[in-house]
């Protein structure tokens, strides 16, 4: 499978910059044997009584952080923890770092590089004060490199780029799908009969990443960590029982519930790391619908997209949408997907 099929033309105007006000007045493109146009609030009546929303209620820090090494500006932004002091974090640039070596962040805030991996990857062990003190009070929100700010005001990027239900610190990109939600669309889902279930997937700085290789398959996805508690993943299959379908509330979702979906299609409880890569050709268990965002070309996410929904059809609905003028990615629009994967 190569990365050229699934490129496409993708005006730069289209990505958005600034995200909707409020939140649920985002535009909604339904995806299924036809295409339907609607606004985000309208969701309630495009779900059915009996569904399951999921969604992820992970919480975004503040995981970009500007350093020294000797004279050497470094830019670190962590994706992966592994421990209270260690994280495995993307360096720019990463070449002048070596095994060792020690990054400042500032006054008794700095780490010692564990470990040098490729692709610009590496470990870092911290020390000094509180590891998530540091963070918090040295770092940045990690804005994706395609929302361009320069000198702008950042500040309320810290409350747009993070859910209405974030509770659970850790992510270093954040769920996007998730940031049409407002509280009051939540009680107007469960008004109309829709159960609402969260579990926690960390997303990593890795989703960001090119597809580089020519190969699809010779991609490296990046881990990241996840849970599924009991109680939720028995209320899933209960759902599935009744014939309720699992509604995943982005990719990040969709892809720990199939990592814990057994070849039955039953979820089973999970706490660890995942790297799943789903491409087409991929049977999907555990999940019925993806609403997710509009995403980048010869993107793992618009692979994924392309797997659930198939090529083409995708392709027919991203031409649609960049002719109807939706805003793509992080502040963008969304789409709500039916599954077509055999």
């Amino acid at each position: 499978m190569l990365t050229s099929d699934f490129d496409f033309e993708l005006p730069r105007e289209c990505i958005a910059q600034q995200p909707a006000h409020p939140r649920d007045s985002s535009r909604l493109l339904t995806v299924g044997k036809e295409l339907g146009d609607h606004r985000f609030f309208e969701l309630p009546k495009l779900l059915k009584p009996g569904d399951c929303l999921v969604l992820n209620d992970t919480k975004v820090i503040p995981a970009k952080l500007s350093g020294t090494r000797g004279t050497a500006k470094i830019e670190i932004t962590l994706h992966l923890r592994h421990s209270t002091e260690t994280w495995d974090a993307f360096a720019r640039p990463a070449r002048k770092l070596k095994k060792g070596d020690r990054i400042q962040f500032g006054m008794n805030f700095y780490a010692d590089v564990l470990e040098k991996k490729s692709g610009g990857e590496v470990t870092l062990g911290f020390d000094g004060q509180d590891t998530d003190t540091g963070i918090k009070k040295h770092g940045v929100m990690p804005l994706p490199p395609y929302i361009k700010r320069g000198n702008e005001d950042t500040s309320s990027d810290e409350k747009n780029y993070q859910t209405i239900y974030a509770a659970n610190p850790g992510a270093v990109a954040a769920p996007t799908a998730g940031l049409h939600y407002t509280s009051q669309l939540l009680e107007n889902l469960e008004q109309a009969g829709i159960y609402i279930e969260k579990l926690t997937l960390h997303v990593g700085a890795g989703t960001f990443l090119p597809v580089k290789s020519d190969k699809v398959e010779e991609h490296v996805m990046h881990s990241e960590w996840g849970m599924i508690d009991a109680p939720t993943a028995d209320h899933l299959n209960q759902i599935r029982s009744r014939d309720g379908r699992i509604v995943a509330a982005g990719t990040t979702v969709l892809r720990l519930l199939e990592s814990a979906a057994t070849e039955s299609g039953r979820i089973k409880p999970f706490e660890g790391t995942t790297d799943i890569f789903i491409t087409p050709g991929y049977r999907f268990r555990g999940v019925d619908i993806l609403q997710t965002n509009f995403h980048l070309p010869r993107s793992t996410l618009f692979m994924l997209v392309a797997a659930f929904s198939g090529l083409e059809r995708m392709r027919a609905a991203y031409s649609h949408a960049i002719n109807n003028d939706y805003r793509f990615y992080s502040y963008g629009d969304a789409c709500l997907l039916e599954c077509f994967s055999s």
